[in-house]
């Protein structure tokens, strides 16, 4: 249970990135010592970034974060830093530590059990399966034992048993945890409380209560002012309509009017803005190219990857125009290669019918120019047939504000990059779809808009997915389960 020590503390924190674009303003909350803590909001609204004022990484503009002199903090990221993918296991966890760490193997070899992870220490980071590569992360904070462990996203790419392995780290550990997840399900097996970081107002409020408690009593809050709302523009349309009649009268009654038109003043002051936190990306459709027909992959080997050696095995995969195959088996057997596999051979015409064109979706966004910004971008993928107007339109849909298209790649949200990529591959108009895990750090409320748009696309599909709820909302024909094969 909690103690009533206060290990983190945030007093009147004001933080922006750049002039104008607030992330935090003045906000207040505590964390006390032994709490499991969900950190929820938006995409883009700045959750990371509260982790980073934490850690030490950011400074805020005003205001104070008090931690704990001697607390030990570590914290597990989203994605590997592009400067590691060439580290060896080795080299990768030693970064972790400070000073020179001289049993640092055998610390490897017990975090990474605790991770259900076993790897070579000579391997390069760079070349496991995006679901190694999330166990690899959460190890590297889990080796140092913090007495604070921030956790960023940490089931995205884990199977269900490694989510379940976590779960029962997260409900077992001692020491204090504070975790950003859309999942669900895996929040509210351990949450004791939330902070909720409010995209619109730039506030942070805590509520006590496991995760769904407070999903819904923020719903309900969301909802009683919404009514409020519609009461007080009622009121205000009656007192306009009477204050517009007086005014047209003169004399006295043109004073009333003065004091009406005050009162409706403080009235519209009163009127909540709706927060940004309702809106979700807008209904949106993925055209499939119009001359892609017929077979359009022929796959009869694949590579899948035993004791970290690829073996070649035989298969016998068709894919004609609006036939989907869903991609499944254990992280780290080789569904990630396997797609970019096909992906890189489609040049030289391999397994893909030649001309066809390919919106692929992968996990590390590595399809998208970092250095581009996010209206560059979108602005290649329509190519010479769109309008200006209508590519900040498409971009609207997806909650790509004229802040957001001025952005790099690289300087978005993971959540954000997400929402990018489906805003090209819908301009793209491709005839196959290559899905690699495309509901990682989208927000729950797209991802039913996301799978209409998938189960609704005429062309050829194949799809990695842990999501088990996503996956029951599109219609798939085949699935080829890579650990059968072993």
């Amino acid at each position: 249970m909690p103690s009533d020590e206060i290990v983190v503390r945030f007093s009147d924190v004001s933080f922006e990135w750049k002039e104008n674009l607030p992330i935090l303003d003045e906000v207040s909350f505590s964390v006390r010592r032994g709490s499991k803590i969900t950190l929820m909001g938006q995409n883009g609204a700045g959750k990371s970034t509260i982790f980073q004022l934490i850690t030490g990484e950011a400074k805020p503009d005003s205001g104070a974060v008090n931690v704990n002199k001697d607390l030990t903090i570590s914290i597990a990221k989203q994605v590997i830093p592009r400067e590691d993918l060439e580290l060896t296991i080795t080299e990768f966890f030693a970064k972790c530590f400070s000073k020179k760490v001289y049993d640092v193997d055998k610390k490897i070899d017990n975090v990474l059990e605790i991770v259900n992870l076993e790897m070579p220490h000579t391997r390069k980071v760079g070349g496991l399966s995006g679901g190694q590569q999330a166990r690899v992360l959460l190890a590297s904070a889990l080796i140092q034992d913090p007495d604070l462990l921030l956790l960023d996203e940490p089931t995205n790419n884990l199977d269900k048993a490694g989510i379940e392995h976590l779960t029962k780290f997260i409900i077992n550990y001692p020491k204090t945890c504070i975790v950003i997840s859309h999942d669900a399900d895996f929040l509210n097996a351990f949450t004791q409380g939330v902070l909720y970081l409010d995209i619109f107002t730039k506030k942070v409020e805590q509520y006590t209560g496991d995760y769904f408690a407070v999903v819904a009593e923020i719903q309900n809050r969301l909802e009683r002012e919404r009514m409020k709302n519609i009461r007080l523009e009622k009121d205000i349309s009656r007192r306009k309509e009477q204050a517009n009649f007086f005014a047209q009268k003169g004399g006295h009654l043109r004073d009333v009017s003065s004091k009406m038109k005050k009162k409706i003043e403080e009235l519209e002051e009163e009127i909540v803005d709706v927060r940004r936190e309702d809106k979700t990306i807008k209904k949106f459709d993925i055209p499939c190219q119009k001359d892609a027909g017929g077979v359009i992959l022929q796959l009869d080997s694949v590579a899948i990857a035993i004791n970290h050696k690829f073996v070649n095995r035989k298969v016998n995969v068709t894919l004609n125009k609006k036939e989907r195959l869903l991609l499944t088996g254990p992280n780290g057997i080789g569904k990630t290669t396997l797609l970019e596999k096909l992906a890189s051979g489609h040049a030289k015409g391999e397994h893909i019918k030649a001309g066809v064109k390919i919106g692929y979706y992968r996990q590390d966004f590595s399809t998208l120019d970092f250095n581009a910004t996010v209206y560059q971008t979108l602005a290649r993928a329509q190519g010479s047939d769109g309008t200006e107007q209508g590519l900040r339109g498409h971009a609207a849909g997806f909650l790509l504000d004229a802040e957001i298209l001025k952005t790099k790649i690289g300087s978005l949200s993971e959540g954000q990059k997400g929402l990018v990529a489906f805003a090209v591959i819908s301009l793209e108009k491709p005839g196959l779809l290559i899905l690699d895990e495309p509901t990682n750090h989208i927000n729950f409320r797209h991802i039913p808009v996301i799978a209409k748009a998938i189960n609704e696309f005429e062309g050829a599909m194949i799809l990695i997915s842990h999501a088990q709820d996503f996956v029951q909302k599109i219609r798939l024909d085949f699935t080829l389960d890579l650990g059968e094969l072993k």
